[in-house]
């Protein structure tokens, strides 16, 4: 599809932050429109300019609270479907429900499934989005997906301040993939922690697969939500005898008592990007240098401007 519209960046609620500085990337103004709500709750969403032909991307990361911020994304989405804008985008840095991602319980829900039909319907011809809990999602739309990757981003900042003695660790099995490229781009080793849980309400029992002893240890992950996993394998990776232990995942949801655990735990540093903004309560950690975020606002300007431009964005997987 050819689009012949200019580029219009607009944000719901959720990172107006990430979207103005997406906006200075590509040297252009954010798009005007009036994101309130009624007195009851409700989205009161009008775009205040014309989108007739344009070619919108809506920047919106579906994190806490995920449904409240969904919904403005759906609105958003008819809005400009109804505005006759020639192509809309949805640039969901952060895509929820993606844990709900296949039926492994009886009676249970794939609610990924389900977004990604809500988000079609409403009107998005496309969608932009950053480490998806697991990459067979894209497969649940009906509409194309661009899915990037915030190595790039991270492992730059590990070239750039490297860590000696380092080794690279996944916290399951079902990260091996993304923690070997890592391991790859940084020539360090792998280790694997393998969970398992030998009844229901029990501790995981923590095993390590590798050599950490004298090590660095770098924990590789896409999300941390309540801090719970991340904190118990930086407790078995000290117990086994690494020597500083480091953590970076991609989305900062960190709910809960996620910021109690983080500051308890074995973790000398934690490195996240700012798919998701961090909320006050990490504040502490963050003035302390225990937490550093890192911008993907550049990777994602660039992912827009090969979209509207139809060239390939496989050149930023690199």
């Amino acid at each position: 599809m050819s689009v012949t519209g200019n580029i219009k960046i607009f944000s719901g609620n959720a990172h107006p932050m990430l979207a103005e500085e997406i906006c200075h990337h590509l040297s252009c103004d954010l798009g005007r429109a009036s994101t309130g709500r009624f007195s009851d709750g409700e989205f009161n969403f009008q775009i205040e300019e014309n989108a007739r032909g344009a070619d919108v991307f809506i920047i919106q990361p579906t994190c806490p609270p995920t449904d409240q911020h969904l919904m403005e994304l759906l609105i958003m989405l008819d809005a400009f479907r109804r505005a006759s804008a020639e192509r809309v985008t949805a640039v969901i840095p952060y895509f929820g429900y993606a844990r709900s991602d296949k039926k492994d319980r009886p009676r249970v829900p794939i609610a990924s499934k389900l977004i990604a039909n809500l988000i079609a319907k409403a009107g998005a011809q496309r969608v932009l989005t950053i480490d998806l809990h697991a990459s067979q999602i894209q497969g649940f739309f009906d509409i194309p997906v661009d899915h990037l990757f915030a190595a790039p981003v991270i492992v730059k900042y590990f070239q750039e301040n490297p860590i000696e003695n380092l080794i690279v660790v996944t916290p399951d099995t079902g990260g091996a993939e993304r923690a070997r490229a890592y391991a790859k781009r940084l020539d360090t080793g792998l280790a694997l922690v393998d969970k398992r849980r030998e009844k229901a309400n029990v501790a995981e029992v923590m095993n390590v697969v590798g050599d950490v002893e004298g090590k660095n240890c770098l924990i590789i992950d896409d999300m941390c939500d309540t801090g719970g996993t991340i904190c118990k394998v930086a407790e078995a990776l000290f117990k086994n005898g690494a020597n500083e232990i480091y953590a970076c995942f991609t989305h900062a949801v960190l709910s809960g008592s996620a910021i109690e655990n983080l500051t308890a735990s074995h973790l000398k540093k934690i490195i996240v990007t700012n798919t998701i903004p961090l909320g006050e309560s990490a504040f502490g950690l963050l003035e302390e240098g225990r937490i550093e975020v890192l911008s993907v606002a550049k990777l994602l300007a660039s992912g827009i401007k090969s979209i509207h431009d139809e060239t390939s964005v496989s050149s930023l997987f690199i």
